[in-house]
């Protein structure tokens, strides 16, 4: 690629159309980082070359995030992927991958999507693992404005409000990096009540939206939310298996049915007529189930346990869950203190035990980036009821 970039008009020789050959003939036995490296490196050379076949092995990878309106390439599942190396770099791959679909398929509707996960998985919003990989995506993004246009976008934007006008931006190549587009309602700006959002746009450019809601709420139960990060919590009755034996050897050989103690999980129902019975002494297990997009360090989840239940367990540290998180028995809550928590979908459970009979709600279980308030999620709250045996 980089002897490609130094001469682009020298012709072919044979020695370049030999290796020529045989990356094309060998480009599916190479890393997805090799494999768009050739395709820009054939870009570069004389005559027209189709680069299309180069995209299409990396489809392959292709993962797309309807939801959140973002595609990566997953490359968990690549045998060859090795992380030490700097071929192994997920993030100078993706953004190889965006270099080429500006060379290939400029209008490609997986390259916005592109964009906007790797700015989702910023550092801290400044940088990502390396000044290296830092400096490429950051080259990445300049064709990609360059080659779609949206580095000289020519545009006005209205937000109304119940249809009032409360902002006015105006986007031009000179300040479309620096103007203030943020429109922020808060406090009695903000009534009770339905109101509706639009935003119009005069000119030619793409517009790009973000929205934040924080609220207070009366509702009963609360209902869960979140994007990024998201949390579900069930609550489980445990049943002795009365019948759970193992067979282990007697003082003279012979095999004996030794009693285990095993339980059984059923599933405490948020409506309350279709849930088993809770009565005092029982255990009871919450599993907290997080569905992450992304991979994100310093998280906090705290679980709000039921008034009338108490842990198992009252020692804090680190108990070997999948997280590997560091676990806090509190007073009205249990906290685990993730310092990594990978893309996809995890789980951590505890268990308490029913003590004081009664009615009694669970408010929702939440997560949250410790140096990112804006990152959290929340469960939905449950209900338990506790009676007497």
């Amino acid at each position: 690629m980089v002897l490609a970039e130094s001469y682009p008009t020298a012709a072919i020789d044979s020695a370049t159309a030999d290796m020529l050959e045989f990356l094309q003939r060998d480009r599916g036995k190479l890393s997805p980082y090799g494999v768009a490296m050739v395709g820009i490196a054939e870009n570069h050379l004389p005559d027209k070359h189709d680069l299309m076949p180069y995209v299409k092995i990396l489809e392959q990878y292709l993962t797309q995030d309807e939801e959140n309106q973002t595609a990566y390439l997953n490359l968990n599942n690549y045998t060859g992927w090795c992380w030490w190396y700097w071929y192994g770099s997920e993030f100078e791959t993706q953004a190889y991958y965006l270099k080429l679909l500006m060379r290939a398929d400029p209008k490609s509707p997986v390259a916005p999507r592109l964009v906007k996960y790797l700015l989702n998985n910023r550092k801290h919003a400044t940088y990502w693992n390396s000044t290296r990989d830092t400096a490429i995506v950051i080259e990445a993004f300049a064709e990609y404005l360059k080659t779609t246009g949206e580095g000289k976008p020519n545009a006005t934007v209205e937000v109304l409000v119940g249809g009032e006008v409360k902002k006015t931006v105006e986007f031009t190549p000179e300040n479309f990096l620096t103007v203030d587009g943020t429109l922020v309602l808060e406090g009695e700006q903000v009534t009770t009540g339905t109101h509706k959002v639009e935003v119009r746009k005069k000119g030619d450019a793409p517009m790009y939206i973000t929205a934040y809601l924080e609220n207070f709420t009366l509702e009963d139960p609360i209902e869960k939310a979140g994007l990024e990060v998201k949390i579900e919590r069930r609550i489980y009755k445990l049943v002795r298996d009365e019948s759970a034996t193992t067979a282990v050897a007697g003082n003279r050989g012979q095999v004996l049915d030794l009693k285990t103690e095993k339980y059984k999980r059923e599933l405490l129902q948020r409506a309350e007529d279709a849930s088993p019975p809770v009565h005092s002494g029982d255990l009871i297990e919450v599993e907290l189930i997080i569905d992450s997009k992304n991979d994100y360090e310093s998280l906090l989840i705290e679980d709000w346990k039921v008034a009338g239940c108490e842990p198992v367990d009252v020692r804090s540290g680190y108990n070997g869950n999948e997280l590997g998180a560091y676990v806090e028995f509190r007073d009205e809550r249990v906290a685990f203190f993730v310092h990594r928590l990978m893309r996809g979908k995890h789980s951590v459970s505890y268990r308490l035990r029913a003590e004081v009979p009664g009615e009694f709600s669970a408010l929702p279980a939440k997560i949250e980036a410790m140096y990112a308030p804006e990152l959290r999620g929340n469960s939905d709250e449950d209900k338990v009821n506790i009676v007497d045996k």
